[in-house]
């Protein structure tokens, strides 16, 4: 799930002074490439002399392209349409989102949730609501396990994801690989003190309808998510480094609407594919388009499975999902 805020990191410039981006002032990593064949379409990625050409890219050729290993270092997006096919909501879907169902938690309007002003003054919706989204009432799915084979297979550069609901975590992807940009319930602080919480802890006292407390000052303690105005955590700056070394981005199932997060697909060489898995088009790959944009429009799903026949490794994902299935059937027990 994506929290839908516009959280503001102090340290990031996104405009330098005269508008430009700032991306284009972050040092760039020049990466050498090996010769290779490939179709029509692929090959106009990576020309003669590391010159690209403006053929279009379709599924095929970014399959293609990781299937002959010229993209090794791949960087990805999440947003919310990852976890809508495991059950949980999105936020802003009219009628069926969060943000449309928050009456019964008696909030002077959807967003208050997330605002620490409401927090401190009745924290109780926050931890009602924080119930309904306890981890393990939820299992990671197709998307999910896609991204496991991603890392296991060595290409999974980073995963960048807008979602606190921890479905990346369960999947198996370490935390090394993992940026949470919105953070998540896997830890908790307090914030008077500042003192951790273990996860345990906290998640204890919310399934019994409790506001956990802090045992060292009584603070109210708080999972390490951002609400509206927190800055976003430290490892969100590794994007400096990880997407100029990008040379495939996968964006899947968000609608790239939060900042400073949305802006991120900017920051890819303009020589790199960046593909689309997604119900709408949408961000700057809708108003200022790449030639080496690949869209792939409609259920989020369909989409990943596609690419994952053509990648050749449907049997391998059937086998990862049987086997990480039967782990959390054990668990369940």
């Amino acid at each position: 799930m994506a929290l839908y805020a516009r959280p503001v990191l102090p340290a990031l410039r996104l405009l330098g002074p005269g508008g430009e981006r700032a991306w284009a002032r972050q040092p760039r990593i020049t990466v050498g490439r090996r010769p290779i064949s490939f179709s029509a379409g692929a090959s106009g990625v990576f020309g003669s002399g590391g010159h690209s050409k403006k053929e279009k890219l379709f599924l095929q050729d970014v399959a293609e392209l990781i299937r002959a290993r010229a993209c090794q270092r791949v960087v990805v997006m999440v947003g919310a349409g990852i976890s809508t096919p495991s059950g949980i909501r999105d936020f802003r879907s009219p009628g069926s989102g969060l943000y449309s169902n928050l009456q019964q938690y008696n909030v002077p309007y959807p967003e208050a949730i997330f605002e620490l002003g409401f927090f401190f003054h009745n924290p109780r919706p926050f931890f009602a609501l924080a119930k309904e989204l306890y981890p393990g009432n939820y299992r990671p799915n197709v998307i999910h396990y896609f991204l496991r084979l991603l890392h296991e297979k060595g290409l999974l550069l980073r995963l960048y994801t807008q979602n606190i609901d921890g479905l990346e975590r369960a999947s198996g992807i370490p935390a090394s690989k993992l940026i949470e940009a919105h953070g998540s319930f896997a830890s908790a602080t307090c914030t008077v003190c500042r003192t951790p919480s273990p996860g345990e802890d906290f998640w204890a006292d919310v399934l019994v309808d409790r506001v956990p407390r802090c045992p060292v000052c009584t603070g109210i303690v708080k999972p390490d998510i951002v609400f509206f105005g927190e800055p976003l955590p430290q490892r969100f700056l590794l994007h400096v480094v990880d997407f100029p070394m990008a040379d495939l981005l996968l964006i899947l199932g968000t609608s790239l609407e939060v900042e400073p997060f949305a802006s991120l697909c900017e920051a890819v060489r303009s020589s790199v594919p960046r593909l689309l898995i997604n119900r709408d088009l949408v961000g700057p790959l809708a108003w200022r388009p790449r030639s080496r944009d690949v869209v792939q429009l409609g259920d989020v799903v369909h989409g990943v499975e596609r690419l994952v026949e053509l990648l050749g490794w449907t049997e391998e994902m059937q086998d990862l999902i049987q086997q990480e299935t039967g782990k959390l059937d054990g668990q369940d027990r």
